[in-house]
């Protein structure tokens, strides 16, 4: 999925995210999903796309996270990501939800 905009280094970050994921056992459209957000991320974070979502620029870099805003982490996934899932799946209320209520909701 890599994008006409990218540049060399882009490619290959792409690239790498992407074979590190499928030997971790992500299929292959999941993976390339990721590689891509991953990618995109860094872009807008070093100014390097037109557009950028607000949570892109101003949440930390996925290679400083480490892991703490991954569904596995010690906190789990976030609020906004957890609101993001919400609205994707269509589940009513959502706004007024907090965390745990918007964890119990999605794990039915």
């Amino acid at each position: 999925m890599p994008q006409k905009t990218w540049s060399a280094k882009r490619e290959r970050q792409y690239e790498h995210i992407k074979e590190g994921l499928l030997e971790r056992g992500k299929t292959e459209p999941l993976a390339e999903e990721i590689a891509a957000r991953v990618v995109n991320k860094e872009r807008a974070q070093h100014g390097e796309s037109v557009e950028a979502s607000a949570s892109s620029l101003n949440d930390m870099s996925a290679g400083r996270r480490g892991g703490l805003h991954s569904h596995q982490g010690p906190g789990g996934r976030t609020l906004l990501q957890l609101r993001n899932e919400a609205r994707q799946r269509g589940l009513k209320g959502r706004s007024s939800m907090n965390k745990a209520q918007l964890e119990a909701a999605l794990t039915r």
